[in-house]
C-alpha cells in the first residue's frame, strides 16, 4: 500500500494514499481497533449537509471567502451524492463526543476541495470547521440524522401498513368471529374491528413519534466548545440552520439554549421511548397474527398469511410464520437501543454528553430496522392475509361466551351454570340451557345472534 504523510498538531502520520482522509481520522483508526460498528451512513450524510451549511453561513457573514465555500459546499455535495463511501470508517467505541468523526468529515471535504479545486488551500479546521466545534456539530448532525431518517423511511413505511390495513378492514366488515381475552374465549366481534385495533395502533405510534421528534429540530450549531458560543459569529447559528432547512425540506430551528442543546439528550430519550412504543405494538400485532394463522390443521387457523419458503429442512410442506418472527425480533432489538439511549442520555456530565455516537447509533439502527422491517412484514405477510371464513364461523358457534348476551334474560349465575353444563358434558350451549329449562328453542334462537353482539 502506497502512504503520504499527513501531519496535525501532535505530529506527522502515515496515511493511506488512495484516501482522503487526513491524520487525526488516520489517529482514529489505529487508536481505537473495537468492534465492527462504525458512525451510521445517515450521521455522515447529516454532516455534509451541515459542513455544506456552515460554510455557506460563513460566507454570508463575511468569514470565508466565496472561493473556499464554493470548494466546501462541492465537497459536500459529492459526498451527499454517494461518490466517496469509503471515507468515513471511523468506529462508533471512539471518543464520546464525536470529535474524530467531525475532524473525520473536516479532512475529507478538505482534501476533496482542493483536489477538485488545487488552486484554493482549505484547511480541516480553519475553513471547513469554522465558526464551529466537535461539541455542537456532532449533537446538531445526530439530531437531523434522525429526524430526516423518521420523515424520510419510517412515517411513509407505517402509512403503507396502515393502508394495507385499512383495505383489510373493508374486505372483512361482513365477517364475525369469536373474540379472545386472556387467551380464552370471549364474546364475538368483526374481524375488522381486530383489524381495527392493529390500524389504530400504528395511528397512534406514528403520532407519538412525529410529536416526539419535532423535539430533535431544535440545534445546538452555534454552541461551539460549552455553549457561550466562542469563535462563532452573531446569526452564524439562524443562518446555519435556514441553510439546513432548505437543503433537507425539514424545518429545522437553532436551540435557544445552547447550554441544554450540548449536554441534555433528553429529546432523543423522547424519540426513541416512541420508537419502542411502536415496536411494542408492533410485536402485539405480529404476535396475533401469528397465533391467528397458526396451524393449518390443529391450531386456531383463522386467518392464512402468504407462504413465503420453506419452513423446515426436515419437515416437508411445512411452512413457518417467518415475517412475524422477523419484526418480532426487531421489535426487541429497538427495546433494547433504547435502554442503551436512556443511559447514555443520563450521562451528560457539566457541559457535554459523552455517549453521543453511540446513542446516534442506536437511534439510526433502531428507524432503519423498523422502516426496512415494517415494509417487508406489510408486503410478504399483512398484505397477503385472508380470512378463514368457515374456521371463524365454526368457532363462533362452538364458543361458550355466546351465552353472555342470555345474562340479561335469565341471570349471570344461570347463565354460568349453562356454559359450565356445556362444557363439563361436550355439548352445544343451546343444549345445556334448554336441558336447565331456562328458556325455549325459539327463545334461544331469538336471543343468541352474534350479528346483534358486534
Amino acid at each position: 500500500m502506497e502512504y503520504r504523510i499527513e501531519h496535525d498538531t501532535m505530529g506527522e502520520v502515515k496515511v493511506p494514499a488512495d484516501h482522503f482522509w487526513g491524520a487525526q481520522t488516520e489517529r482514529s483508526l489505529e487508536n481505537f481497533r473495537i468492534g465492527t460498528e462504525t458512525i451510521p451512513r445517515e450521521v455522515i450524510e447529516a454532516f455534509a449537509v451541515l459542513k455544506s451549511a456552515a460554510a455557506s453561513a460563513n460566507q454570508k457573514l463575511g468569514k470565508l471567502s466565496p472561493d473556499r465555500a464554493q470548494a466546501i459546499t462541492g465537497a459536500c455535495r459529492d459526498i451527499l451524492d454517494g461518490r466517496y463511501p469509503d471515507e468515513f470508517p471511523l468506529k462508533v467505541w471512539q471518543t464520546g463526543s464525536g470529535t474524530q468523526s467531525n475532524m473525520n468529515l473536516n479532512e475529507v471535504i478538505a482534501h476533496i476541495a482542493m483536489n477538485d479545486h488545487p488552486e484554493v488551500n482549505i484547511h480541516p479546521n480553519d475553513h471547513v470547521n469554522m465558526s464551529q466545534s466537535s461539541n455542537d456539530t456532532f449533537p446538531t448532525a445526530m439530531n437531523m440524522a434522525a429526524v430526516m431518517a423518521i420523515h424520510k423511511n419510517l412515517i411513509p413505511a407505517i402509512d403503507v401498513l396502515i393502508k394495507t390495513m385499512e383495505r383489510l378492514e373493508d374486505e372483512n366488515r361482513d365477517v364475525i368471529k369469536i373474540g379472545r381475552t386472556h387467551l380464552q374465549d370471549a364474546v364475538p366481534l368483526r374481524f375488522s374491528q381486530e383489524i381495527s385495533g392493529w390500524r389504530g395502533m400504528l395511528q397512534e405510534s406514528k403520532a407519538h413519534i412525529i410529536e416526539a421528534s419535532d423535539h430533535l429540530r431544535n440545534l445546538a450549531i452555534g454552541g461551539t466548545a460549552v455553549g457561550t458560543g466562542l469563535n462563532c459569529p452573531e446569526g452564524f447559528d439562524e443562518i446555519c440552520c435556514s441553510e439546513i432547512s432548505d437543503m433537507t425540506s425539514q424545518k429545522f430551528i437553532s436551540s435557544s439554549n445552547k447550554f441544554h442543546a450540548l449536554t441534555s439528550k433528553d429529546g432523543y430519550v423522547f424519540t426513541s421511548g416512541a420508537l419502542k412504543g411502536l415496536a411494542a405494538n408492533l410485536m402485539k400485532i405480529a404476535n396475533d397474527i401469528r397465533w391467528l394463522a397458526n396451524g393449518p390443521r390443529c391450531g386456531l387457523s383463522e386467518i392464512s398469511i402468504p407462504e413465503n419458503e420453506p419452513g423446515s429442512s426436515i419437515m416437508p410442506g411445512k411452512v413457518n410464520p417467518t415475517q412475524c418472527e422477523a419484526i418480532t425480533m426487531i421489535a426487541i432489538q429497538v427495546m433494547g437501543n433504547d435502554g442503551t439511549i436512556g443511559i447514555g442520555a443520563s450521562q451528560g456530565n457539566f457541559e457535554l454528553n459523552v455517549f453521543m455516537p453511540v446513542l446516534a447509533y442506536n437511534m439510526m439502527q433502531s428507524i432503519r430496522l423498523l422502516s426496512d422491517g415494517i415494509i417487508s412484514f406489510e408486503k410478504n405477510c399483512v398484505s397477503g392475509i385472508k380470512a378463514n371464513r368457515s374456521k371463524m364461523e365454526q368457532n363462533l358457534q362452538n364458543s361458550l361466551m355466546l351465552v353472555t348476551c342470555l345474562s340479561p334474560s335469565i341471570g349471570y349465575e344461570n347463565a354460568a351454570k349453562c356454559a359450565h353444563k356445556a362444557f363439563e358434558e361436550n355439548t352445544t350451549l343451546k343444549e345445556a340451557v334448554l336441558s336447565l329449562g331456562f328458556m325455549s328453542s325459539e327463545e334461544y334462537d331469538s336471543t343468541v345472534r352474534p350479528e346483534k353482539m358486534v
